[in-house]
Parts: C-alpha cells; sequence; structure tokens
C-alpha cells in the first residue's frame, strides 16, 4: 500500500492485560505518529492461539481508550489474514527463496551452533527431505552478507542472517505462519512507514528487512525503544508476572511512561488526569530525548506510582 502518509502502529499479543512494558511501546509509537502527523494504526498478534488469554484483545482496547488513545482504522487481527500470508509464501516458494524442512528441535539441537537467537539451522533440508522423513515446516534460504540498517534509538546495527540466525522458519510445524513472516506482510499492507517498538525485537528486525527485500516491500525506517525489566533484569512480559496497569489511575502511569522514555515531565502533573498529561506530551515529544539504552530497570524509583 504506497503511502506518503505517516503511519505508525502499535501491535499487542492477547496474553494478558496490558502492563508497564506494553505500555512504553504503545506510548512511544502513538506520540511518534502525533508528532508527524501521522495515523496511529493498531493490530493484534494473535496467531498465536495456544497463548492467546479469552477476552484480553478486547480488554487491551478497553484499556487503551481508558488511557485516551485514539487510532485510525479498524483494529486488523492477524487471525483473519491466513490468505494473505498463504499469498506470500506461494510467492517465495515460486521465487526458489523457500524450502520444506522435516527437522524437529531436537535434530537441529544436537547438530548446529547457538546463535543471537536459538540454535542456527544446519542446512540439513536445504536440498531436499532425507528418504522416509515427511515435511514439518516452510524454511527461507538465508544468504551470507549483512543487512544493516539505521535505528532512530539503537543507532547502526548490522547483522549477517545468513551466519547469526540462518534459515529461518516461515511457516511452523503446526501449520501456524511465523511471526517474521506475518509482520512483514501486516506491515507492508498497513503502509507503516515507521515501526516503534520494544528493543527486545530488534535481533529480528534483520530478517524482517531480508523478507521485505524479498517480497519487494517498501522497507520502513525502525525505532527500538528501551524495554522496562524487572528486578531480575528479566523484560516485563506476563511471564514475568507484570503487574497490569490500571485505567483508574491512567495519568500517573502516563507521567511514569514518559518518564521512562527520557521525557521528563513536570513533576507537577505527576498526579494529574491523562488528559494534561497528554496535551503536555504531544507538545513537547521528542524521540531524540530516548535513552539509548535496549532496557531500563523500571524498579528505579523515578518511575514508582506515587
Amino acid at each position: 500500500m504506497p503511502t506518503t502518509i505517516y503511519r505508525g502502529r502499535f501491535a499487542p499479543s492477547p496474553t494478558g492485560p496490558l502492563h508497564f512494558g506494553s505500555l512504553i511501546a504503545a506510548v512511544g509509537s502513538f506520540l511518534q505518529a502525533k508528532s508527524q502527523g501521522g495515523e496511529w494504526l493498531l493490530r493484534m498478534e494473535d496467531l498465536d492461539t495456544p497463548r492467546n488469554v479469552p477476552g484480553a484483545a478486547d480488554d487491551i482496547l478497553r484499556t487503551l481508550e481508558s488511557f485516551g488513545f485514539e487510532w485510525h482504522g479498524e483494529v486488523v487481527y492477524q487471525s483473519q489474514r491466513d490468505d494473505s500470508y498463504a499469498a506470500a509464501l506461494r510467492k517465495l516458494a515460486e521465487s526458489g527463496a523457500t524450502f520444506l524442512c522435516a527437522c524437529s528441535r531436537r535434530e537441529i539441537a544436537d547438530s548446529s551452533v547457538t546463535g543471537i537467537d536459538g540454535p542456527i539451522y544446519p542446512g540439513t533440508c536445504r536440498n531436499g527431505i532425507i528418504a522416509g522423513k515427511a515435511a514439518r515446516a516452510i524454511r527461507i534460504r538465508t544468504q551470507p552478507g549483512a543487512t544493516e540498517f539505521v535505528d532512530c534509538v539503537q543507532s547502526h546495527i548490522c547483522q549477517d542472517v545468513a551466519g547469526e540466525v540462518g534459515d529461518f522458519v516461515l511457516r511452523r510445524a503446526d501449520g501456524v505462519v511465523a511471526y517474521q513472516l506475518a509482520v512483514v506482510v501486516d506491515d507492508a499492507a498497513q503502509g507503516i512507514t515507521e515501526i516503534v517498538r520494544g528493543a527486545d525485537l530488534l535481533a529480528s528486525t534483520p530478517r524482517q528487512i531480508f523478507l521485505q527485500r524479498l517480497l519487494a516491500y517498501a522497507q520502513p525506517s525502525y525505532a527500538h525503544l528501551p524495554v522496562a525489566t524487572n528486578a531480575a533484569g528479566e523484560k516485563l512480559s506476563k511471564q514475568t508476572l507484570a503487574t497490569a496497569v490500571d485505567a483508574k489511575i491512567a495519568g500517573p502511569w502516563l507521567w511514569r511512561t514518559l518518564q521512562f522514555l527520557g521525557q521528563s515531565p513536570p513533576a507537577e502533573l505527576r498526579q494529574a488526569s491523562q488528559e494534561p498529561l497528554w496535551a503536555w506530551a504531544l507538545a513537547h515529544w521528542s524521540i531524540g530525548k530516548v535513552p539509548r539504552k535496549t532496557a531500563i530497570s523500571a524498579t528505579k524509583a523515578e518511575y514508582d506510582l506515587p
């Protein structure tokens, strides 16, 4: 979808209620879009159905509305976009960019070295599946060479996808399309011009750029915000029992988020409602003030709620 309009997006997974880590990505992406006079879109990344929590998607939307977020157009649900992903897989297969893989996780682990995101696929099925074995997944044929981009927050990023990740999965053994392909197809379909999200996804970006080039999609700009961590240094998430944000005190939560993102909101607004916080944030947002870090502890006193 060609566009000259700035389009940003927030794409949560409905695996639980909105927590501080998710709020950071929502606020950062929203303010970056609005500071450019652009549109901010919402997408539910609900492909991994075993991890989805019933009612979580609606709860996230209600929480965003209560905080004062406004989004452009209808919410997109990945679970309703199978045809688009299938079309992208066909296009890649027709160009010879994919291959079928019969390897199990254990087999890969037993014959591989560790890369930046787990075992690097050793290429067992690249030239065909061994007789007597059945295809399990679809993988992309990576090619040696650097994939580089300049991140608005994290600066210059360079990765050899083939050497550091290997031939990654596009469709899993259970038939579910992998995140790396789905996000690329969806961002292109929605005309996203800049992706503002957490730095936990920074290592995935070269894989996505690799796919964008194969599919002849436009490459968006990127800004990876520092992720919030707990006292143990773990990223805040459902798995690490992150506390849900409370819409009844949306203003203090927004103040905390702006402080985390380096915006230095006035102390007198710390206990204000969300309306004056949004007014101040929209007038003062600067992506250049975001700390150039991949992670920041959220246990520091300056981020605590009153």
